[in-house]
């Protein structure tokens, strides 16, 4: 795929420090920062799982945002359209968000189908080490179109939507993501819990307050 050529930053710009940095905001928040990168078909549940982990995340007093695919469209990245160039461009700009986030000591849930591995990759690229968790939502385009309610795989069968991932334009699925959820399967609670036990492991949680899930699972079917 052909990338499109940015201009150098200027030589007169100076990137400026300041006094708070990012350690001191994890410590602020009592955890660590990180961007939880959601992959997949359109339907496949990514903002879904995103917005469940944000609610149980909030509620054990954590520090975290969702961004997602169609609310970013509505106002950054609403000058883009769907062709290659743009989804680079759409992806670029997100892996600079989520890293300013990242820095703001924030546990930011990033829920875009984000179908070119290329483009992943330079989004991962843009962290450090372990700050960076992709998650691959995996599901078919039969079990996604089952659960199009907007009716955009069957508008894209018809040819009324071009460029539409899974139908007329290619979905790159990770040969090695974090963490694959078969969404397809899986009950959002226990997809939830998967990713947590993630997020504990790399050192993003303490253990403790993924074993609070059980006690919040139950609170949310009273």
């Amino acid at each position: 795929m052909d990338t499109v050529t940015r201009p150098p930053p200027s030589a007169h710009l100076t990137w400026h420090a300041g006094s708070v940095s990012r350690s001191n905001r994890e410590h602020l928040h009592g955890h660590r920062a990180a961007v939880v990168w959601f992959t997949g078909l359109s339907g496949s549940g990514k903002s879904t799982l995103a917005h469940a982990v944000e609610e149980y995340l909030f509620h054990s007093g954590h520090r975290t945002y969702v961004l997602d695919g169609d609310n970013i469209r509505h106002g950054l990245c609403g000058d883009l359209g769907f062709s290659a160039e743009d989804r680079h461009e759409n992806i670029r700009r997100v892996g600079e968000l989520a890293k300013l986030f990242v820095d703001a000591g924030t546990i930011v849930l990033s829920a875009f189908i984000s179908p070119i591995k290329a483009d992943r990759e330079l989004a991962r690229q843009r962290f450090a080490e372990g700050d960076f968790l992709e998650i691959y939502c995996n599901a078919s385009v039969a079990v996604c179109e089952e659960r199009d309610v907007k009716g955009l795989y069957r508008k894209a069968r018809q040819g009324e939507i071009a460029d539409f991932t899974g139908i007329s334009s290619p979905y790159e699925a990770p040969p090695f993501p974090d963490l694959v959820i078969d969404t397809a399967q899986g009950a959002v609670d226990d997809c939830v819990l998967s990713i947590l036990r993630l997020l504990a492991l790399r050192g993003v949680l303490n253990a403790a307050s993924v074993a609070s899930l059980a006690t919040f699972k139950m609170e949310r079917c009273l």
